[in-house]
């Protein structure tokens, strides 16, 4: 859910988040591996919650998001207006197409076609971690892929801007709803202090904070901060996602075809969204620097936000939490992949 100020555009993607997969991929192996030798370390920092929301991992999870929401302008709202049809587009993909699409992948291929390969008791977890993946728009760095295809700054800016604000009243039902669907209990309480916790309240602090430092030394010091947030926030997610596979390293170490599996649904729901949004976009005459950064929101996932709901609600050993988890893991080569087809069928696009 990254956006970068208009002042700041993005240059390139650094090193560190082109190898990103690969650090996630350490981090699973480490997260496995201490899980399976110090059990009662992770077991302890399991309890350390609050009305069933881990504090650690809270807190992980600000340092995650705080330093991108720093990021956005809401007063960019007003430039919304140059580019309604893009915007048209990949609102309809994000919020009426692409959490019911993967709520029935999931339920094809978790509950059906791959059932004989998951455990029981986890299959409504699974396919409720991968509801909460698909109903939340937007990832940490949707400005890079967006840059990395020539898209218009202003566009995506604007974009993920109604996104956050249509997500603080949209995430919450358009979950319960299609969880009640899938047949499963919503708390709808731990639900909502999530989207508070996770949302809300991240919101109010990088606002403040970003008018605090717009105050105090304009863009200079905006920025300067930001570049002293990043790393701690990518470490934030690689912390998390230690925890999660602690948790998680007896499961996948008794069952690695399930990390294959549950990708599946998810490979096939983000290209699908995103090249339904390039095409939509081409049939509406829609400009390539603005299909490009369309195609990528309608794609991405805000997996912070995935992950945190799915412990919330379901827990450090959920097979949800797993599912978003997955996302995570396959997050960077996907988009870079879609960045490839974006830049390569730019011609095809403009004729």
């Amino acid at each position: 859910m990254t956006t970068q100020p208009l002042e700041n555009k993005v240059s390139a993607i650094s090193n560190f988040e082109r190898n990103l997969t690969w650090w996630v991929l350490g981090c699973i192996a480490v997260g496995v591996v201490l899980g399976k030798f110090m059990p009662s370390v992770f077991q302890a920092i399991a309890t350390i919650k609050v009305a069933e929301v881990n504090l650690p991992v809270a807190l992980l999870i600000w340092l995650m998001i705080i330093p991108m929401l720093l990021k956005i302008d809401f007063s960019a709202m007003g430039e919304v207006f140059q580019h309604t049809k893009g915007i048209a587009v990949t609102l309809f993909i994000n919020w009426l197409v692409k959490p019911f699409s993967m709520a029935l992948l999931a339920w094809i291929f978790i509950r059906h076609l791959f059932a004989g390969f998951l455990p029981v008791e986890q299959i409504d977890s699974y396919i409720a971690g991968l509801i909460l993946l698909a109903a939340a728009p937007c990832t940490a760095m949707v400005f890079v892929w967006s840059n990395l295809c020539n898209g218009e700054p202003k566009f995506t800016l604007s974009q993920v801007t109604i996104n956050d604000a249509i997500m603080l009243f949209a995430f919450a039902p358009i979950v319960a709803l299609l969880l009640g669907l899938s047949s499963i209990i919503v708390p709808w309480n731990t639900l909502m202090v999530s989207v508070v916790l996770f949302i809300v309240v991240p919101v109010i602090i990088s606002q403040v904070l970003r008018k605090f430092l717009l105050r105090k030394g304009n863009a200079e010091a905006l920025n300067a901060t930001l570049k002293t947030l990043q790393p701690i926030s990518l470490s934030a997610l690689l912390v998390t996602l230690v925890l999660l596979f602690a948790f998680q390293g007896e499961q996948i170490i008794n069952q690695p075809l399930i990390i294959l599996l549950l990708a599946v649904p998810i490979l096939i729901q983000v290209y699908f969204n995103s090249l339904l949004a390039y095409w939509l976009n081409k049939k509406l005459k829609v400009a390539h620097c603005v299909a490009g950064p369309s195609a990528l929101i309608a794609a991405s996932n805000f997996f912070e936000l995935a992950v945190a709901t799915a412990i919330a609600l379901f827990g450090f050993n959920s097979g949800a939490a797993l599912a978003t988890v997955v996302g995570v893991l396959i997050e960077v080569p996907v988009m870079l992949s879609i960045v490839a087809i974006v830049n390569r069928s730019k011609h095809w696009y403009e004729n």
